[in-house]
């Protein structure tokens, strides 16, 4: 058991030497692809060299991992990858991840990002979010609710409401 699970690594490793290259050469589509790779570790790190790399364009496919990962450390990090991209083109993915993810954790993670984007149409999602049933949930849509009530009252969203928003 302990060389299969050291092989593991070792494979895991080399992986990501390769990630670093990759990364380099700023290949989106090659991170894409580690999406829907086995290994829960590969695909959180691809999540976020995704978001990097590739900005909007990775919103779609950051999103599709949000609504079908079976993992909740997954999908919490692809929330967390899509609030720091900040497009509104993922709220639609957000506010389905706030309303009726089983894990908490991601739940609270989407509410948050919902916050950094700071979209107005983000207020009904996060008002029926202070009502779930984790504490986390709530306090998390207090936060981003918060934040959209000083978006509003400074009429801007820059880079101190993206940092504040969660």
């Amino acid at each position: 058991m302990d060389n299969k699970i050291h092989s593991r690594s070792y494979n895991r490793i080399e992986l990501l030497q390769e990630m670093e290259k990759q990364f380099d050469s700023q290949n989106g589509k090659y991170f894409s692809d580690l999406l829907n790779h086995h290994d829960k570790v590969i695909r959180t790190r691809s999540l976020c060299i995704l978001a990097d790399i590739s900005g909007e364009n990775a919103v779609d496919s950051i999103s599709q991992v949000l609504m079908n990962d079976k993992d909740a450390l997954v999908r919490h990090e692809a929330a967390f990858s899509l609030g720091q991209l900040g497009f509104t083109s993922a709220l639609k993915a957000l506010f389905q991840a706030v309303e009726s993810d089983p894990s908490f954790f991601v739940r609270h993670e989407a509410a948050i990002a919902l916050g950094v984007i700071g979209s107005e149409r983000a207020r009904d999602t996060l008002n029926k979010a202070l009502n779930d049933k984790s504490e986390e949930v709530r306090e998390s849509a207090t936060i981003a609710l918060a934040n959209l009530d000083y978006i509003s009252a400074i009429k801007k969203n820059n880079k101190f409401t993206r940092m504040t928003g969660g």
